[in-house]
């Protein structure tokens, strides 16, 4: 009886997708289900909840008060176990698997997509990755992929990409709202914000010379990949590093107008032990990831209206 009375890791790895991707078709490919399984699943743990965990908006899904403390336990239950499969990993394998710590959304937006050519340069490198992970995984990777400063004691850290933070929307919503004249015209509209991300419109306003946006006009969202998807589908204007949004600037999808951004000390950053030995295929992934991460500063030509 006991084991009908907690939901099984699928289920959890679908509350951790859905609150990543926002829809069923998001995360239906981040976990090698159909989207029929993905629903399925979802229907399962809110019945066994007897509430449901998120809101289905027209805009995708947004996480009730339940859903937020599932989301958060299942991330850490998925991190846990990560932790548990690389550990074991390592007292059995006969080769040493380079681990690399991603961050969610920079594996979702732009890591794991060009991870294919990383294959075909060295397709005996053996890699393995975690995402939900707790800190101790990420302290006992040989690579590990983070966001800030760029100053972590113990770590060197190499500069990958991110400075270029541009304000963005969807150009229809733009066009509803009469256009943006000048910077002075942001505040008319409603303005999309994550609270743990240090790219938050009161640096965008002081980069600018302007006061703080009125806190009415912001909607705060609990996961960055929701930003995204709220500018997208034009709930707002957000501010996003342009390096997660090449696709969406270079098919018009998003727009940059009036080339509005700013330069943001936050970056994303690989980082390894100083302690670390660079063995041949820890050197060969590094050097890689610099190189893939080159091309993307340089900026893409962009519609602004």
């Amino acid at each position: 009886m006991v084991g009908n009375l907690y939901p099984t890791v699928t289920a959890l790895r679908v509350v951790a997708a859905l609150a990543q991707g926002g829809t069923v078709s998001a995360a239906a490919p981040l976990l090698n289900l159909t989207q029929s399984a993905v629903s399925k699943q979802l229907k399962n743990i809110e019945d066994l909840v007897g509430m449901p965990l998120f809101t289905r908006t027209s805009h995708g899904l947004v996480p009730t008060d339940a859903g937020a403390i599932y989301i958060q336990q299942a991330r850490m239950v998925i991190g846990a176990l990560e932790t548990a499969a690389v550990r074991v990993a390592d007292l059995r394998r006969t080769r040493t698997a380079i681990r690399v710590h991603v961050l969610p959304i920079l594996g979702d937006r732009w890591f794991m997509p060009i991870y294919p050519r990383f294959v075909e340069r060295c397709p005996d490198a053996a890699v393995q990755f975690t995402t939900f992970a707790p800190t101790d995984t990420a302290d006992t990777a040989d690579l590990v992929f983070r966001f800030g400063l760029g100053h972590w004691p113990g770590w060197h850290a190499d500069y990958l990409f991110g400075r270029d933070a541009l304000l963005v929307g969807a150009p229809a919503m733009i066009e509803r709202h009469g256009g943006l004249n000048g910077v002075e015209d942001i505040w008319r509209y409603t303005l999309l914000d994550h609270p743990q991300t240090p790219l938050r419109w009161g640096v965008f306003a002081a980069a600018h010379g302007l006061y703080a946006p009125p806190p009415s006009n912001i909607i705060h969202f609990g996961y960055y990949s929701l930003v995204l998807r709220g500018a997208i589908t034009g709930q707002g204007l957000a501010l996003v590093p342009r390096c997660l949004i090449q696709d969406e600037l270079a098919d018009g999808r998003l727009v940059n107008p009036q080339g509005l951004g700013f330069s943001s000390d936050h970056c994303y950053w690989l980082t390894i032990r100083e302690d670390r030995r660079l063995d041949s295929g820890i050197r060969a992934l590094r050097d890689w990831i610099i190189e893939e991460a080159g091309l993307i500063e340089k900026p893409p030509r962009v519609r602004t209206p």
